[in-house]
C-alpha cells in the first residue's frame, strides 16, 4: 500500500478550562486524495486542520507530513499551505503580485516568479485578470485568487478551511466544480473542512466526521450515505427517518424488529443489536401512494399530509403517521407543472422496501 502523506496518531488538544478540542484522533491521508473534515461547529475540525498546518500545536500525540515528524516545524517550513475562509489576499496588490507575494518574501528569482505565477493563474482560469485588483473582482474570482497563491508555493498538502462558505449558493456550486477540476489537474493532496454535507459529498474521495473532538465515521462518500455506522452519522449526512424499535429475536444476520407505530419489521443487520435499536430510512427510497398497496413484504403505514415543500426538480412532502411521527418523503416532479398533486390534510400510505432500512445500533 502507499505511505499517507499525512499521518495523524493519538493527536489531542485540550485547552486551559479543560476543553478538549480533538480528543485521540488518528487519521492517514493519502497523496493525491481529496479529504474532507465534516462536522458541526465545535467539533474539532478546523483545530485539527490547524495543527497539521502547524498554526495550533498539539496537547499530545504526533502529525507526520511526508513522513517527517512536524512536531518542531514552523508552519511556513512545512510542506502545506492554506486558503482561509476569509481570503486574505492584499486589497492594494494585483492579482499577479498577490500570487507573487510568497515566491517574492522567501527569495525566488524574478524570471521563475513570472513563470510559476503564470502558471498558477492559468490553473485557476484567471490569466486574463492578472492586472486587475481584487476588490475590481466577484467573490468566486477572489477565492480563486487565494487558490492561486497557495499552489504557486507548490505544496504537498492544500488545506482548505470553509473556503466556500462566503460565496452565494450558485457560486458555491460552481466553485465545487472548479475545486475538484483542481485537485485532479494538479495532482497533490486536499484536506478541505466544512460543515456543509453537501459539499463533502460532492468533492471528497473520503470524509471524516467529527462529534466532539472524534472521528465518528471514516468512509467515502456513498458509504457515509448508504452504511452510516451511527445515529449522528445518518443524521447528520443528508436527511433521514429516525424510528425506535425493540429487537425481538437475531438469529445471524436476521433481525426482527418491532418498530413504534410500524409493527414487526425483518431487517439484517451485521452488528449485534441490543433491546434498543433506530431504523433508518433515507426520504428517497420512500414512496407514496393515494391507496393502501397490495404488494407484500413491504414496511408500509397510513399518514396525513402535513406540508409539501417545492424545490425544484423534486418536492418534499412531510405527512404524520397515526402515532403523530413525521415522515419525510421525497417525490421527483416529473411533471411538467411540477405539481405532485398532494395538499395538507390527505390522506396518503408510505411504502419502502425493507432492504431499504438500515439497523443503527449507536
Amino acid at each position: 500500500m502507499a505511505e499517507p502523506i499525512v499521518s495523524v496518531r493519538n493527536v489531542s488538544r485540550r485547552y486551559p478550562g479543560g476543553v478538549t478540542a480533538v480528543d485521540n484522533v488518528s487519521v492517514d491521508i493519502m497523496q493525491n486524495e481529496f479529504f474532507a473534515l465534516l462536522g458541526p461547529s465545535g467539533c474539532g475540525k478546523t483545530t485539527l486542520l490547524r495543527m497539521i498546518s502547524g498554526l495550533d500545536t498539539p496537547s499530545e500525540g504526533h502529525i507526520f507530513i511526508g513522513g517527517e515528524d512536524m512536531a518542531f516545524t514552523p508552519p511556513n517550513k512545512r510542506p502545506t499551505n492554506m486558503v482561509f475562509q476569509s481570503y486574505a489576499v492584499f486589497p492594494h496588490m494585483t492579482v499577479a503580485d498577490n500570487v507573487a507575494y510568497g515566491l517574492k518574501v522567501t527569495g525566488v528569482a524574478a524570471d521563475e516568479i513570472k513563470r510559476r505565477v503564470g502558471e498558477a493563474l492559468e490553473q485557476v482560469k484567471l490569466s486574463h485578470l492578472a492586472d486587475r485588483k481584487p476588490d475590481q473582482m466577484s467573490g468566486g474570482q477572489r477565492q480563486r485568487v487565494a487558490l492561486a497563491r497557495a499552489l504557486v508555493k507548490r505544496p504537498k498538502v492544500l488545506l482548505l478551511d470553509e473556503p466556500l462558505s462566503a460565496l452565494d449558493a450558485k457560486l458555491r456550486d460552481d466553485m465545487r466544480l472548479e475545486l475538484t477540476r483542481l485537485q485532479q489537474e494538479v495532482g497533490i493532496t486536499f484536506i478541505i473542512v466544512t460543515h456543509d454535507q453537501d459539499e463533502a459529498l460532492s468533492m471528497a474521495t473520503r470524509i471524516a466526521v467529527m462529534e466532539k473532538g472524534a472521528i465518528r465515521q471514516l468512509a467515502t462518500p456513498a458509504e457515509l450515505y448508504e452504511q452510516p455506522t451511527s445515529r449522528f452519522v445518518a443524521d447528520f449526512i443528508g436527511k433521514v427517518n429516525l424510528f425506535e424499535a425493540d429487537v425481538v429475536s437475531q438469529k445471524g444476520k436476521a433481525v426482527i424488529c418491532n418498530a413504534k407505530g410500524l409493527g414487526k419489521m425483518n431487517l439484517t443487520s451485521d452488528k449485534a443489536c441490543g433491546a434498543k435499536v433506530t431504523i433508518a430510512v433515507r426520504p428517497e427510497k420512500l414512496k407514496l401512494a393515494r391507496v393502501a398497496p397490495k404488494a407484500e413484504g413491504l414496511v408500509k403505514t397510513e399518514a396525513k399530509v402535513r406540508d409539501v415543500g417545492y424545490f425544484g426538480d423534486w418536492s418534499e412532502v412531510v405527512a404524520d403517521m397515526p402515532n403523530g411521527q413525521p415522515v419525510s418523503v421525497n417525490v421527483q416532479n416529473d411533471k411538467r407543472d411540477g405539481n405532485t398533486g398532494l395538499k395538507r390534510g390527505d390522506k396518503v400510505w408510505i411504502t419502502w422496501a425493507p432492504s431499504d432500512s438500515l439497523v443503527l445500533t449507536e
